[in-house]
């Protein structure tokens, strides 16, 4: 489903800010994957997602989705490919619309719009019963306006809007970091609903390590723009967080010192 072939990317080149981020990552993903990435600040978990849905055009390599090369495309391209989830639960909502109207952007993504009315009554059941999933009581609030919600709740209905049209890729980028633990567990198990349910190909950069290891059929470590660890199945199933310490400090030739990973 995703092909990263030979990724380079380094930002301010020729300047004293000059930083190689990414240096010639490979990385395969198949239908239905559920990838869990971690790595310390700077590995490049970010920039590949960024890269990925867009954002920036790498130096060397290709990225293929499905068959499709998109990298050259422009991000508003390659938005009707992709679902994405920020780690800031305001990025993906729109405050002043109501939780249906911001429904009903996502429902008609890579579609032409045309003078016809706005949301259908059809849709409006259609969207009540996809909140009832979200167990939040939001499928009673279709015209209450997005930014009268938590920002659990808004997560949640990001992550909704996200994966409404079933995209071939979902990117989430530490789309629990903001939240409290309680919160994020329950976006968390949200995630694996909807994307188990919808046999969706997931990418999620995450800095708890319990949870890389909880979630996803897949987790794999990057370390200086490159994949250090990749591990599936049972193997990934045995982790223990000790393991992945052990890991990353085996080919970083130090301790591993990145305290939110720690704390997390």
């Amino acid at each position: 489903m995703l092909s990263l072939n030979n990724l380079y990317k380094t930002f301010n080149p020729g300047t004293i800010n000059e930083k190689r981020v990414l240096n010639g990552l490979e990385l395969k993903l198949n239908p239905s994957d559920f990838v869990t990435i971690i790595g310390g600040n700077g590995a490049g978990k970010s920039t590949m997602l960024n890269m990925i849905a867009g954002v920036h055009f790498p130096d060397e390599g290709t990225i293929t989705l499905d068959g499709i090369n998109i990298t050259r495309l422009p991000e508003y391209e390659r938005a009707k490919y992709l679902g994405r989830v920020f780690q800031d639960p305001m990025m993906g909502t729109a405050a002043d619309m109501e939780i249906e109207e911001n429904l009903a952007l996502a429902y008609r993504r890579g579609k032409r719009r045309g003078l016809s009315w706005g949301i259908t009554k059809s849709e409006k059941e259609l969207y009540v019963e996809l909140l009832k999933t979200l167990d939040l009581g939001l499928e009673t609030r279709l015209t209450s306006k997005v930014g009268l919600l938590s920002g659990g709740q808004r997560q949640a209905l990001t992550l909704l809007m996200a994966t409404l049209k079933n995209p071939k890729l979902l990117l989430l980028d530490e789309h629990t970091a903001a939240l409290d633990p309680k919160t994020a567990r329950k976006v968390l198990e949200l995630t694996e609903q909807i994307v188990t349910k919808n046999s969706l190909t997931a990418l999620m950069v995450t800095h708890n390590m319990k949870n890389a290891i909880q979630y996803g059929n897949r987790l794999i470590m990057m370390f200086e723009g490159k994949i250090i660890y990749d591990v599936s199945g049972e193997e990934k199933k045995k982790l223990q967080v000790s393991d992945l310490l052990a890991r990353f400090e085996s080919v970083s030739g130090g301790e591993f010192a990145n305290d939110r990973m720690m704390l997390a």
